[in-house]
């Protein structure tokens, strides 16, 4: 989360620096300097500058599902009892405590959460259903949503500048 409640004012080398740690956050300041044409130390500086402000949040490693014995991923779309707030407090508490939920969005609209997880085998996904999802405090009702295939998936943001954006 960002540290500033503002959005950062960036410049076209800023952007760049970000488009180009997305696609590799293991790159040397050297390369990147390069790539971005700027000297290693003004391109550390802002580097260190965009870490202080808090635009660049992390660093992480990105694990393959199957590398790891995971050969399916799914979402599953919550909706709890009610909506009172101790409730939802149990609820986003044990969701924190649960290492299989990879992501969980609290929603607008008919449903109230989105949980993204990921699965070994049809068996796993049984357990993960029976024993985790369903257990957890307040849940009324779930529909999980299987994927076949993954079309598209990034987690690089766009850091176009505004107004840039193709139409």
């Amino acid at each position: 989360m960002s540290k500033s409640a503002a959005p950062i004012e960036l410049d076209a080398i800023d952007r760049d620096i970000l488009m180009q740690l997305q696609n590799d956050g293991r790159q040397s300041n050297v390369t990147l300097a390069a790539r971005v044409g700027l000297s290693p130390s003004a391109c550390l500086r802002r580097v260190k500058a965009l870490e202080e402000s808090g635009v660049i949040a992390q660093y992480v490693a990105l694990l393959d599902l199957k590398a790891v014995g995971q050969y399916g991923s799914g979402y599953s779309i919550l909706n709890l009892e009610s909506m009172n707030t101790p409730l939802l407090e149990a609820f986003e508490r044990a969701v924190r405590q649960e290492p299989e939920i990879l992501d969980c969005l609290y929603v607008a609209g008919s449903n109230d959460y989105l949980i993204r997880f990921a699965y070994r085998d049809a068996e796993d996904l049984e357990r993960f259903h029976t024993r985790v999802l369903m257990r957890l405090p307040g849940v009324a009702r779930s529909n999980t949503l299987v994927v076949l295939r993954t079309v598209k998936k990034t987690t690089a943001l766009p850091v176009e500048a505004a107004g840039a954006r193709r139409r």
